[in-house]
């Protein structure tokens, strides 16, 4: 007679069970992972090095938040990390961008680096306002927090026919945000826009932070907001519905319509902008903005050889003042062998 067997029996219907270790890893790897394109996605760490005055540290966390969501927002550092904790902590968690603030000799740096060998650029911050200052410079702001759950559009613009240097300062940009596929990208995920232009004539970079609203052509403010908000208007001194509509004021609340910011949906976006009617795409700053110099390009990470400014450049200027102390050298010698005869013709006639 056989004794029953106690435990766990095997099931059937169902696969080997997956260690909880190994499903966290897994997950990990998928959430590293861009779905659509399969290439991995881009995260950064935004942190300062030194002590940095309070105006920093507020644009500090406004680059964290123009980061978004692939940043560490909350990011805690303190005094004793240097930039190997950062690095170390970088790898595990799939970090591979350094946004570095610094404030050497009170002029404000930023430090673009790249995960775990570089290479680093380093602008000077000539200018910057910070995301509240552009808010309470604008009569009505906008900035709704749902904006801030997919990353920004790059856009660059003037950074045709330069140097080496920025060419790498171009991969910087394109590579520090998810790329994104034209024919598979849903319309509403693009709600913000970062612009950087770069100017000639200054030689210097402008940095701006836009975020993006679509506006259906042909229609007043007053339906918008009806649709929008889902409430019914106060209609209380009015004898019809139609008079909420042609209302005094409705031609100044329609906006005009400009036909280059005018386009066609290729699909839904809500009630109101819709695939099969126009769109105004209006933008609106949000900040922070900044005016950035290049300074100093390096081939690892805020270290290593200097590729900008140019170390051979350096090189021909100490050349130039070796050659000139030399030739300074020998002209004084010159004139010291020029009066040693002279003093000795002298000394001659007086004996």
């Amino acid at each position: 007679m056989r004794r029953p067997r106690f435990g766990q029996g095997k099931k059937r219907g169902r696969g080997p069970r997956v260690p909880a270790a190994t499903l966290r890893k897994q997950q990990a790897v998928t959430a590293d992972v861009d779905q659509v394109t399969g290439a991995k996605i881009p995260k950064s760490f935004v942190f300062s090095r030194g002590k940095i005055p309070s105006t920093l540290r507020h644009l500090q966390q406004d680059l964290r938040k123009l980061m978004l969501p692939y940043t560490a927002l909350n990011l805690k550092e303190k005094k004793r990390n240097n930039l190997k904790d950062f690095l170390n902590v970088a790898g595990p968690l799939g970090v591979t961008h350094f946004l570095i603030l610094s404030n050497p000799k009170s002029l404000p740096h930023l430090r673009l680096a790249r995960t775990p060998q570089g290479p680093t650029h380093t602008l000077q911050i000539e200018e910057y306002a910070l995301a509240a200052d552009i808010a309470n410079s604008q009569k009505r702001p906008r900035c709704p927090p749902g904006i801030f759950k997919s990353p920004p559009l790059v856009v660059l613009s003037g950074f045709i026919g330069l140097g080496e240097h920025f060419k790498n300062l171009v991969q910087f940009f394109r590579h520090m945000v998810p790329a994104i596929d034209p024919s598979t990208v849903k319309l509403a995920t693009c709600q913000r826009v970062l612009l950087l232009n770069y100017d000639k004539e200054k030689d210097v970079i402008n940095f701006r932070h836009y975020s993006i609203k679509l506006q259906p052509v042909g229609v007043s403010r007053r339906i918008r907001k009806l649709v929008q908000n889902n409430q019914v208007p106060d209609l209380r001194d009015l004898k019809d519905v139609s008079d909420y509509v042609t209302k005094a004021g409705y031609g100044s609340e329609s906006e005009a319509d400009d036909e280059a910011a005018t386009v066609s949906l290729a699909s839904d976006i809500d009630k109101l902008n819709r695939a099969s009617r126009k769109s105004a795409v209006r933008l609106q700053e949000i900040g922070p903005r900044m005016t950035l110099r290049l300074v100093k390009v390096e081939a690892g990470l805020c270290s290593g050889d200097v590729l900008y400014p140019s170390p051979v450049g350096k090189e021909e200027k100490t050349k130039q003042e070796k050659g000139e102390e030399e030739a300074e050298d020998v002209t004084e010698s010159a004139d010291g062998s020029d009066g040693e005869p002279e003093d000795g013709s002298e000394d001659e006639m007086e004996e």
